[in-house]
């Protein structure tokens, strides 16, 4: 017979005969036959795959094709899928299986992971060998960042790959995890402290949902930021409603400005990054005066005036740190300026009184004066509890 590509069913069931009458033969191994047989039988199962594929099994398949191998029975797998019911639920397909179970099938039972995961973004995150473990998980579920998971804290734990995953790339977070963990390390200003990366990274992602849904609509145009635009911006903090006004104003210019409390162990005052060409400005209101929220919102957008090209980089501020990034002093410098010149603070005032007119003077809130006063004197008694109002209240968050 002349070996050919098969193309056809003529083709197929000539060659299924001349396979049988070399099968008939028995030839020797390396002999003309014999060699005829083996290209025969690999052209054969080519053309077959193609013509007739066989569908994978399904993982519940593949485990119940293993309990059969094995003997093993429904308690048998309990070590690798948790509890009983878990095993019940699985194999009735009521449950689907976590990560965590997956590589426990996959380590014990042998069975390949690309049959028990025939999904692509849940095959990425089972390769990523990120420990979802870590992720702050109690506080995640108790502030209700993950808004489509319904289910309870023990349904988190269990699959918290899966969820925290998606919820890192919905955010857009769509590269490894690992690296963005030491990006978000190496750029948190004042990090003398051991900060809780996982949290930082959550947190950060729940900043980007939050500013997604808040929608702004306006561009933001390079070069906005000015120090002459950021005195006006702080002349807002002269009214009572100051701190809404300006995240309205901000809003009017493309800046969204989210206010989320920070996540324990991740010492954040404020952040501020770009996102899909805007800026994010994000509040913790850790200490939550109103001195404090000009001074952050004033520090943020020094680093969008002085420091962004419109890439995806994050500044992290603990503001309550020391800093040895040179782009951390000059944000200081800068928002220390905007909002009290120092040709102006050179000498400052140490009565109520003498307070009050200087922040008349300058149209901005006692406040920040009674601020930078017990900042710059290194004394955060004075004025006693005059000049301490509260953002939150003011916000009423």
């Amino acid at each position: 017979m002349n070996l050919k590509i098969i193309k056809n069913a003529n083709d197929h069931a000539d060659a299924l005969k001349r396979l049988d009458e070399l099968f008939d033969l028995d030839p020797i191994e390396g002999s003309k036959e014999s060699n005829e047989l083996d290209v025969l039988a690999l052209l054969i199962e080519q053309y077959e795959m193609e013509k007739f594929p066989i569908d994978k099994p399904t993982p519940i398949e593949a485990i119940k094709f293993r309990m059969d191998q094995q003997g093993l029975k429904a308690k048998d797998l309990v070590p690798y899928i948790g509890s009983a019911p878990k095993v019940s639920e699985v194999l009735n397909n009521k449950r689907s299986l976590s990560l965590s179970m997956i590589r426990k099938l996959n380590e014990g039972l042998g069975i390949p992971v690309d049959i028990l995961i025939q999904d692509c973004d849940k095959l990425e995150t089972y390769h990523d060998h990120l420990d979802y473990r870590q992720f702050p998980l109690v506080e995640i579920f108790n502030r209700g960042y993950l808004t489509s998971f319904a289910g309870n804290l023990n349904d988190l734990k269990e699959y918290a790959s899966e969820h925290i995953s998606d919820f890192l790339k919905k955010a857009g977070f769509n590269s490894s995890f690992q690296p963005m963990l030491a990006r978000s390390s190496a750029n948190l200003s004042g990090n003398s402290k051991e900060c809780d990366a996982y949290a930082r990274l959550i947190w950060q992602a729940q900043i980007i949902h939050k500013a997604n849904g808040l929608n702004i609509s306006d561009e933001y145009a390079v070069g906005t930021v000015t120090k002459e635009w950021m005195q006006e911006v702080a002349k807002l903090s002269w009214y009572q409603s100051g701190p809404q006004l300006a995240i309205e104003h901000l809003k009017k210019f493309g800046i969204t400005v989210v206010l989320e409390k920070h996540l324990p162990k991740t010492y954040l005052d404020g952040a501020v990054c770009f996102h899909n060409g805007k800026p994010i400005i994000a509040l913790t209101l850790r200490r939550d005066t109103i001195d404090n929220f000009w001074f952050t919102l004033m520090h943020e957008l020094a680093h969008i005036s002085l420091h962004f090209d419109q890439n995806e980089e994050w500044f992290l501020d603990d503001l309550e740190q020391t800093c040895d990034d040179p782009r951390e002093d000059e944000a200081n410098a800068l928002a220390r300026e905007v909002l009290i010149p120092n040709n102006i603070f050179y000498s400052y005032p140490h009565t109520d009184k003498g307070v009050s007119e200087m922040a008349s003077h300058l149209r901005i809130s006692p406040c920040i004066v009674a601020g930078r006063i017990r900042f710059e004197a290194n004394n955060f008694r004075l004025f006693g509890q005059k000049f301490r109002d509260q953002t939150s209240k003011i916000l009423k968050i």
